[in-house]
């Protein structure tokens, strides 16, 4: 037995008697919680906004990729590198274009799991279009209707306080 742990003897007890830390046990924290609970407003939801350069980097990438896959294409065929310089230069300006107007975002695309910027774009997009398919204010604050209706139960109470007695 070391520092009166385990057993006395590991005779019957069908082990060695050999003690050894148990390294899966993970000691609770102080704070259940990273924030301070009183502050209700820090724990509203709050979309994540995505990186305006990392989309644009994907964008740029993709022209890069079509106007690759274009030249390789074009050298197969065995055109001349004039001529595939200037088609390619031709595509990047078409595609570049058609992306500052916005023709290739559309609204649903399948994205994959890495993608999460691309993601909380397009969220952002359709929470947008859905707010205003529902006609809802942009400054609207969620519960606000019920914080209305509470202020106007305090005021009536109050008036009725305040109303002479007879």
């Amino acid at each position: 037995m070391s520092d009166n742990v385990g057993l006395s003897t590991p005779r019957g007890s069908g082990t060695s008697g050999y003690i050894q830390r148990n390294r899966a046990y993970i000691k609770p924290r102080d704070q259940a919680a990273p924030y301070p609970p009183k502050d209700l407003d820090s724990l509203r939801h709050r979309q994540r906004q995505p990186d305006k350069g990392i989309l644009e980097h994907d964008r740029k990438r993709e022209i890069e990729v079509k106007v690759f896959d274009l030249r390789d294409q074009l050298e197969d065929e065995e055109v001349d590198e004039e001529e595939i310089e200037k088609r390619c230069d031709e595509l990047r300006e078409k595609l570049t274009s058609e992306m500052h107007k916005g023709k290739n975002s559309g609204p649903r695309r399948n994205f994959k799991e890495h993608q999460v910027h691309e993601m909380a774009d397009a969220k952002i997009k359709e929470s947008e279009r859905l707010r205003k398919a529902l006609k809802i204010s942009s400054n609207y604050e969620e519960g606000s209707h019920w914080k209305r209706q509470e202020e106007r139960l305090k005021s009536a109470l109050n008036e009725e306080e305040d109303a002479p007695k007879d």
